[in-house]
């Protein structure tokens, strides 16, 4: 999860990694102690481990929803897919918008580009935030990994081609912020990964 904000203390909220009661009260203090607005939560790819605090924090902050709409047949079925995980509780969200690639997500003064990144699952979207140089992406590209492609809708060959076409592209220096584990840059991945070779 990642929230970022300008200096209008407009926030978005990106993937809603927030299950247990600690996890919920330290986005809440949080952004209570920073004084942040949430306006939005995005879903980077509807994995449970991504959703599974939508519904409270949409309810909460009473934002909307986005997620990419290549991502709707898996997110529709998310409430039987989160049971089989142990999630009884889980309730769906209806997204506000569903956007593709040709679109932004704004924020306050800020603004990212959306960049269409499927092969770990149908759906997936990094963001891409080219003034400030950095980019998340969810579980798509980590630090000298990548992500898995055997869960449904998944291809490795797919998910290391768009790596390489809308990733690898971007300056060296631009740094990468995955779902999971450490930050990296894209520099460090060209040179380093040993998926990418």
């Amino acid at each position: 999860m990642y929230l970022l904000f300008d200096e209008t203390k407009e926030c978005i909220i990106v993937d809603a990694a927030c299950d247990s009661k600690q996890e919920k009260t330290k986005l809440t203090n949080y952004i209570s102690e920073n004084q942040l607005k949430p306006v939005q939560l995005v879903i980077t790819h509807p994995h449970i481990d991504h959703v599974v605090g939508m519904k409270f924090i949409c309810d909460y902050y009473k934002i909307p929803l986005t997620i990419h709409k290549e991502a709707s047949p898996l997110f529709v079925g998310m409430s039987e897919y989160a049971a089989l995980f142990g999630f009884n509780e889980y309730e769906n969200v209806e997204p506000s918008q569903w956007v593709t690639e040709e679109e932004t997500i704004q924020f306050g003064h800020s603004e990212l580009n959306i960049r269409y990144t499927p092969g770990h699952v149908d759906g997936s979207m990094c963001l891409y935030a080219a003034k400030e140089g950095f980019i998340i992406t969810g579980d798509v590209l980590f630090y000298e990994s990548i992500g898995r492609s055997d869960l449904p809708t998944g291809n490795s060959n797919t998910l290391i081609t768009n790596i390489k076409n809308k990733l690898l592209v971007l300056p060296d220096n631009t740094i990468v912020y995955p779902g999971h584990g450490p930050s990296t840059t894209i520099g460090n991945e060209k040179r380093n990964n040993p998926y990418l070779e």
